[in-house]
């Protein structure tokens, strides 16, 4: 006998009046439509994979009646068909929904799907260093434009701790990247930062942190700030942007605004004449973005004796001998904690916005980036 297709003949049901919740029709000379009877593929609600890996999800029909079928990701339908082939674009957790219904009933099963971060490995020719330099964009200052402050010198500190580069003043900036995922190690530092700080001058630089979460090798993830212990001090402001303006000339100081609505200068001195704008920079002017970190360390009180004593921990160009870093202080927008298996990439930026008489404006300096677990 021929089975009621209730997709193409839903009318059938309202002319005898059944329910088109849970029944279906029949006649002497028709099969009742049964709910659908599914099997599947995977029959495990929690499913863990890793970035790059995909995974296919099945459905059999057991019992061949007709079902308009479902696969939902999140909020969003991905798929009508019996087989959903999940490809994830990124690391995280995600909650995969199947459901097959007809007049008769319904079938649901929902998964649980773990995607952990792609580890890139330590091989043989790793180095613990940064080893590429994506980007160099440093604020106007002293040394810019110089053998301290351009781009020869921003790759000068690739594969060694002993290079050196100066980012300029608030918001100057260095990105990199290691040839080898750095594992966010439990309970211990992970990576260190060399600068040259001294005693009682340090200048503090803010660090980002990036996993590769999509995998594909470009620093288009997110990045995630790490914690120090300047971040509840008063005058420590996040989301904090400022815009350097062109001068007319190079023998002008670098006017600046910031969010704030305060304004002020990167002032030039007599020990260095050049440009302090980037001359790569083109644009009349350019807005830069991050954290401004408290100066309540610094006392240029005795003007032939400033000091910028260092924070307790957390900061680029700090403390002497390097500044170990513990990716489990990295924080997200909100301020909050985020669990990283490692990471990738790293920025670094100058922290502070100070004038600091004839020792010119406070710039992060950097020497070198290294991996710990490949130090020791």
């Amino acid at each position: 006998m021929k089975r009621l297709n209730v997709l193409k003949q839903n009318k059938v049901a309202l002319l005898f009046g059944c329910s088109a919740l849970f029944f279906a029709c029949s006649s002497d000379d028709e099969d009742p439509i049964l709910a659908p009877e599914i099997e599947l593929s995977v029959v495990d609600q929690a499913v863990s994979m890793t970035m790059k890996d995909s995974k296919t999800f099945e459905a059999s029909n057991l019992n061949e009646d007709i079902y308009t079928t479902e696969w939902t990701l999140g909020d969003s339908l991905v798929s009508t068909t019996d087989t959903y082939n999940f490809t994830p674009e990124t690391s995280g957790e995600y909650e995969l929904s199947y459901r097959a219904y007809n007049i008769s009933g319904e079938f649901t099963f929902n998964y649980n799907i773990t995607v952990d971060a792609f580890i890139r490995p330590v091989t043989a020719n790793s180095t613990p260093y940064v080893t590429e330099l994506i980007e160099y964009l440093p604020a106007p200052g002293q040394y810019l434009n110089k053998n301290l402050g351009n781009l020869e010198s921003a790759e000068g500190i690739l594969n060694t701790k002993s290079g050196f580069v100066s980012l300029g003043a608030w918001g100057g900036s260095i990105t990199l990247a290691f040839d080898h995922t750095v594992l966010n190690a439990t309970d211990d530092n992970d990576f260190v930062v060399y600068g040259n700080p001294l005693p009682s001058f340090a200048e503090p630089g803010v660090i980002w942190v990036m996993q590769d979460e999509n995998a594909n090798g470009i620093a288009d993830d997110t990045w995630y700030e790490i914690k120090g212990s300047a971040h509840d001090l008063e005058g420590t402001i996040r989301n904090y942007s400022l815009t350097y303006f062109k001068p007319a000339s190079e023998a002008d100081d670098i006017a600046w605004e910031d969010s704030e609505g305060a304004t002020g200068v990167v002032a030039k001195n007599a020990f260095h004449q050049q440009a302090y704008y980037p001359e790569w920079i083109t644009e009349d002017s350019y807005t830069l973005t991050g954290t401004l970190l408290s100066s309540e360390n610094i006392d240029m009180s005795n003007t032939s004796f400033i000091t910028s004593a260092p924070f307790e921990y957390g900061y680029a160009d700090n403390t002497g001998g390097g500044d170990a870093i513990d990716i489990a202080d990295a924080i997200n927008a909100d301020g909050e904690a985020v669990s990283l298996s490692g990471i990738d990439f790293i920025k670094i930026q100058t922290g502070i916005q100070a004038n600091m008489g004839w020792l010119g404006e406070l710039s992060t300096e950097v020497k070198g980036v290294a991996d710990l677990s490949l130090t020791e």
